[in-house]
């Protein structure tokens, strides 16, 4: 089944709309459970937060490096700090690009 190419991603409202029919909820409820699961993602991100079948947030520390400034070329010094990366689940990319086997 060919997929249109100017397809857009869902809008949260739109996610809501689907659950809501899904589940047999309130798009109100729907609503509050999306907002206290993105809450408790932010708050929790600094363990790393595991979404199931979706994927994980983890923290990695990047080393110190040196870089150059794109308006003048000069060298600087890009200092060591922790970010945030999505580390996606295997089931969500074979959804996307089935694994070849």
């Amino acid at each position: 089944m060919a997929e249109k190419k100017d397809k857009k991603p869902m809008t949260k409202a739109q996610i809501v709309s689907h659950l809501a029919d899904k589940t047999g909820l309130a798009k109100k409820q729907i609503n509050e459970v999306l907002e206290e699961l993105t809450q408790l993602a932010y708050k929790e991100a600094k363990h790393g937060f595991t979404l199931p079948g979706i994927g994980k947030l983890v923290v990695q520390q990047r080393k110190a490096r040196t870089g150059r400034n794109p308006a003048t070329g000069e060298q600087i010094k890009i200092p060591a700090k922790r970010v945030l990366k999505f580390r996606i689940s295997k089931a969500a990319k074979d959804a996307v690009t089935p694994s070849k086997k």
